[in-house]
């Protein structure tokens, strides 16, 4: 694997939950000593009072998440207007998608919503989404 690798909110769960195919992206990421990264708005759609919290500070741990900054909610909207999309159902998907441009070379998203992510990405073709 080349290049970053990032998770939304699903691709987390299913690496809290030792997902045994997210588990395999994260070990071929590790052995290509590529980024993997999550967005810190997807801890919003992550956690929750039946999530494992200890298996999801040692998966946090292994990962980094990067904030929403000014310039990324601009990035984020910027998407959703080019996609001619808007309101809270693709924010977070947004900010993860401008998460994952911030990054050079290809990116992968681990994703349960690869037509979302596809509508925002459509301009960047060295963003792949990839359904978990």
């Amino acid at each position: 694997m080349s290049g970053a690798l990032v998770l939304d909110s699903e691709g987390l769960a299913k690496a809290v939950e030792r997902n045994r195919e997210v588990h395999e992206w994260l070990a071929a990421a590790r052995d290509a000593d590529s980024p993997v990264v999550t967005s810190a708005a997807v801890l919003v759609e992550v956690i929750h009072p039946r999530i494992n919290d200890a298996a999801l500070r040692w998966t946090l741990s292994r990962l980094r998440v990067e904030p929403v900054t000014q310039s990324l909610a601009q990035t984020a909207a910027a998407l959703l207007r080019g996609a001619g999309l808007h309101g809270h159902k693709y924010a977070i998907d947004a900010m993860l998608c401008a998460t994952a441009l911030q990054h050079q070379g290809p990116v992968t998203i681990l994703t349960s919503d690869v037509e979302d992510i596809g509508l925002l990405t459509t301009d960047h073709p060295r963003v792949k989404a990839w359904k978990i």
